[in-house]
């Protein structure tokens, strides 16, 4: 369940820049670190479409794999612009108690800008919300099925309560480490966060190049073969993907 278990070698932020090992929680949080500075400069300076859901298939990174990852670090630049940060709390197994009941007693929000207190343990629940507030809002603008994103903060919560349950159970610690050491994912705060913006980021993906893109292209029939093409080649790989990375051509 949520894929708690299944063994991943990486996760990419690009083609050019890997994430890192994503079973050393620690070594992500730092590629996030590097590469969200020089994504916020792409975007500043216009060189990449912001958001990344508004791209079409003409654009710089105007492609499924781009604006999944793109999307992905939009949501996560949240937790990242927290002040005094204290990053045990997502990732550190004595910590997720702690972690886990804060979040829960975090009044659910809408905004997409956070304000922060300076308490890592009171902010970081509102930057996750916001993250996922961000990921409702993208798939608004990129046409996403309502039904899809009409549970998002509900259901992250649920996932929290049964992580929560799960580090209730005796010797939690010790089996989350010897998880890590055998390449599975335990549900530490940073692996629900990412988990869930991965799988949300993908349906916005999906939506900006197959629906509103698609459709600005048609009105360009010298550009029509060529992206259907490109469509249908991604498709074929698009449909078991769990990580853009799985999209990387080999």
């Amino acid at each position: 369940m949520f894929g708690w278990g299944r063994s991943k070698k990486s996760v990419l932020a690009s083609a050019e820049e890997p994430i890192g090992d994503l079973f050393e929680p620690l070594t992500p949080l730092s590629a996030l670190d590097r590469l969200l500075p020089l994504y916020i400069k792409e975007t500043d300076e216009g060189r990449l479409v912001y958001p990344a859901c508004k791209r079409g298939l003409g654009d710089a990174d105007g492609n499924v794999r781009a604006i999944w990852e793109h999307t992905r670090l939009e949501a996560c630049r949240y937790v990242m612009m927290v002040p005094w940060r204290d990053v045990d709390l997502l990732v550190s197994a004595v910590r997720q108690a702690e972690m886990m009941d804060a979040f829960l007693r975090q009044a659910p929000h809408e905004e997409t800008v956070a304000g922060f207190k300076g308490v890592p343990v009171v902010d970081y629940p509102v930057a996750i919300m916001a993250g996922l507030n961000w990921l409702d809002h993208c798939a608004f603008i990129g046409g996403v099925d309502p039904d899809k994103f009409s549970r998002t903060r509900r259901d992250f919560r649920r996932l929290v309560v049964l992580a929560q349950q799960w580090w209730a159970i005796e010797n939690a610690g010790p089996r989350c480490y010897e998880m890590l050491a055998n390449c599975q994912v335990p549900p530490l705060m940073f692996y629900l966060m990412w988990q869930s913006y991965t799988r949300l980021a993908k349906e916005i993906a999906i939506a900006a190049i197959y629906g509103s893109s698609l459709d600005r292209t048609i009105e360009r029939p010298d550009k029509m073969q060529a992206a259907l093409s490109a469509l249908s080649e991604t498709a074929a790989r698009l449909k078991d993907a769990s990580d853009p990375d799985d999209l990387v051509r080999r």
